[in-house]
């Protein structure tokens, strides 16, 4: 990951933020930055010197803080507050626009006014969920991807932005404005998120394309390339978006704070946007989920490093191994099944289970199908 591209002060930025989590390597957060050791250290002493600020010729950030809230907008978004007791910084930020208010923070800005002039309580907000989510206990141990609905660009042609989250932190690993929504293009945008951040033990995504078609064929290609480096899948239930609630959750954040606010010609001009906003989306921006901390203060990246060359697949002596033709089928024991094209050319494992003439099928440690001898299964 180059420094010299557009995004170099970003870059900067989230490589100093991952570098000073506990336990962080130095020298591997250097190797998936594309950084010798020496650059890498060099730019940890110019933020110690000069923080955020050091790291660019010319500051990104001002001196001081003009954009700091006045006593007076604070006072007009408590106003605001103490006649709308439920309304929360989003909403609050909009009825302000409405009223062509001038100097309008943003919402998560408007949030913690309100939380510092002790206009949320903890325990109240606790009452507005609508239902208790799950979380992983570590980073890494779940992301969540999709994409998010495609937006018509100005110059033509759409945008389709693809989010990729960590369960744990709500770090968003990856925004990528990508110009369709196959194969291809996806398996590149996680190669230069997995790149930077290691592999994760398991993927949640729904049953659309390009990574699943229905429950009863839930692989692809893409999902056989994850299965293949070691990344487990699942899906969620199909018609429950809500399984993918923390990504569903930043769609709707984009799409108040990000998208609605701006009119993006190109994808070029969406994907400075993006980074722009995900740099403020995990290291500023106050997430209630997190206790009103930004993901970065809990995410931390994988240990599992990222191979340029796929392992190969290896099964067990007592396995009975057999290769899935172009069509996605086997022939054993006399007889032809269909397992999945998503598996052509490569070696599936058949395991025998209690019940006679039953095996279960795995490629590499997924379990992928299940066939009955007794069963005309093609």
């Amino acid at each position: 990951m180059p420094w010299k591209e557009t995004t170099t002060m970003s870059m900067r930025i989230e490589f100093i933020k991952l570098a000073k989590q506990d336990g962080a390597n130095i020298s591997e957060l250097c190797r998936r930055f594309g950084i010798s050791r020496k650059t890498g250290y060099k730019w940890l002493k110019r933020n110690r010197e000069g923080g955020d600020s050091g790291l660019a010729d010319r500051s990104r950030r001002p001196h001081h803080s003009p954009g700091r809230s006045s006593g007076e907008t604070e006072t007009m978004v408590v106003d605001v507050r103490r006649a709308h007791p439920v309304w929360g910084g989003r909403k609050i930020k909009a009825y302000l626009e409405n009223k062509r208010q001038t100097g309008v923070p943003s919402a998560s800005t408007i949030t913690e006014i309100l939380r510092r002039n002790d206009q949320i309580e903890a325990e109240e907000a606790l009452k507005h969920k609508s239902f208790q989510r799950f979380e992983m206990e570590q980073p890494n141990q779940l992301w969540q991807m999709d994409f998010k609905g495609y937006f018509l660009l100005e110059e033509g042609g759409y945008c389709h932005p693809l989010t990729v989250l960590d369960d744990h932190s709500r770090f968003l690993l990856g925004l990528k404005a990508c110009s369709n929504e196959t194969r291809q293009t996806v398996q590149e945008q996680l190669t230069s998120i997995f790149r930077c951040f290691g592999l994760p033990e398991r993927m949640l995504m729904d049953n659309g394309r390009p990574w699943g078609f229905d429950a009863d064929a839930p692989h692809t290609r893409l999902t056989a390339w994850l299965l293949n480096l070691g990344v487990q899948i699942c899906h969620g239930r199909p018609y429950h978006p809500q399984t993918q609630g923390k990504d569903e959750r930043l769609h709707r954040t984009m799409q108040a704070e990000l998208i609605s606010q701006y009119s993006l010609s190109n994808l070029q001009e969406c994907q400075s946007c993006f980074d722009q906003w995900r740099d403020i989306y995990n290291f500023e921006r106050p997430h209630e989920a997190l206790q009103m901390q930004p993901p970065i203060s809990r995410y931390q990246s994988s240990s599992t490093q990222f191979p340029e060359t796929l392992p190969p697949i290896f099964y067990d002596t007592h396995d009975i191994v057999r290769k899935v033709d172009e069509s996605g089928k086997i022939y054993f024991k006399g007889r032809v099944f269909r397992i999945s094209k998503a598996f052509c050319h490569y070696p599936v494992a058949l395991r025998p289970i209690l019940q006679d003439d039953i095996y279960d099928v795995y490629f590499c440690q997924a379990k992928v199908a299940q066939i009955n001898l007794r069963v005309n299964n093609c």
